[in-house]
C-alpha cells in the first residue's frame, strides 16, 4: 500500500527515553514502558519481552510514533508504538545513540 506525502507528514515520529519497563503480568511477550517524550511522559505496551530484560532498556533512546489513538491491551492503556526492525522473528527498537533530546521530531 503506497500512501501520500501528506498523509506520511501526519504521522509524528519522535524520540523518546525510556524511564520504566516491567514485564506485564499474565504475559511472556508484552512490556508496559514508560517514555519521555520532551514534554511529558507516555505510557506504550509493547512487544519484546521474550527477548529483552527491563534492566537492558531502561535510559535508551527510542523511535516511536506518537499520535496514535490511544488503546488498551491487557488493561493497560497504550499512547503510542515503539518502532523495530524485525529480523528473524525478533523485534530491534529503533535506538538512538546520540544527544537528540526526547521529544525531538524525526523527520
Amino acid at each position: 500500500m503506497e500512501i501520500t506525502i501528506e498523509e506520511f507528514m501526519k504521522l509524528n515520529i519522535i524520540i523518546g527515553k525510556i524511564l520504566e519497563v516491567e514485564k506485564l503480568p499474565k504475559t511472556e511477550k508484552l512490556f508496559k514502558i514508560i517514555v519521555d517524550v520532551g514534554n511529558k511522559k507516555t505510557q506504550i505496551i509493547g512487544g519484546g519481552a521474550e527477548f529483552y530484560n527491563e534492566e537492558e532498556l531502561k535510559g535508551k533512546k527510542v523511535v516511536l510514533l506518537a499520535n496514535l489513538e490511544p488503546k488498551v491491551i491487557r488493561g493497560e492503556r497504550s499512547e503510542g508504538m515503539l518502532l523495530a526492525a524485525e529480523v528473524n522473528e525478533k523485534p530491534y527498537w529503533l535506538t538512538v545513540e546520540n544527544d537528540v533530546p526526547p521529544g525531538s521530531k524525526v523527520r
